[in-house]
């Protein structure tokens, strides 16, 4: 098996948007909505000062993602990671390549100057918090609030 992580390319936002139709699925924030994925995946592919998509490829095809948002804290004095739109496809789940996608990113950022990376996950599941818990992250004490605008 030949496992590769990289930077995404245009030609890879359609497999991109069929994963966060698989992630979305599992969340209860969100709902699948393909032109706004795309519209999304754009937008950081196209501004590559707002992030990086990272894309976990095995044997040349498309497995997983992480969505990796560039952004400044106050609190550390400096650029930290918001992470999301971490997924595995269901096919290639169980193997460790969310472990290697994940320790990838973490390595990208630290090398960075980034201080600290952040990252949500649904409350009730379980086998996504222990995931992180095993790869060092922690509860934080904040809680997430939301405001969205009308039409979107």
């Amino acid at each position: 098996m030949d496992i590769n992580i990289d930077f995404a390319a245009e030609t890879d936002l359609p497999q991109l948007a069929d994963l966060l139709s698989e992630l979305f699925a599992l969340e209860s924030d969100f709902m699948p909505e393909r032109d706004k994925q795309l519209r999304g995946l754009r937008a950081i592919l196209n501004e590559p000062q707002l992030g990086k998509l990272f894309v976990l490829r095995v044997d040349g095809k498309v497995a997983g993602m992480a969505n990796a948002l560039i952004t400044v804290s106050t609190a550390e004095g400096g650029k930290v990671l918001l992470l999301e739109d971490v997924i595995v496809s269901r096919a290639q789940r169980g193997g460790g390549l969310g472990r290697k996608l994940i320790e990838h990113v973490l390595d990208w950022a630290r090398a960075r100057g980034m201080t600290r990376v952040t990252l949500l996950a649904d409350r009730d599941n379980t086998p996504a918090l222990d995931f992180y818990r095993k790869l060092g992250f922690e509860p934080s004490a904040m809680r997430v609030l939301r405001k969205r605008f009308a039409g979107d």
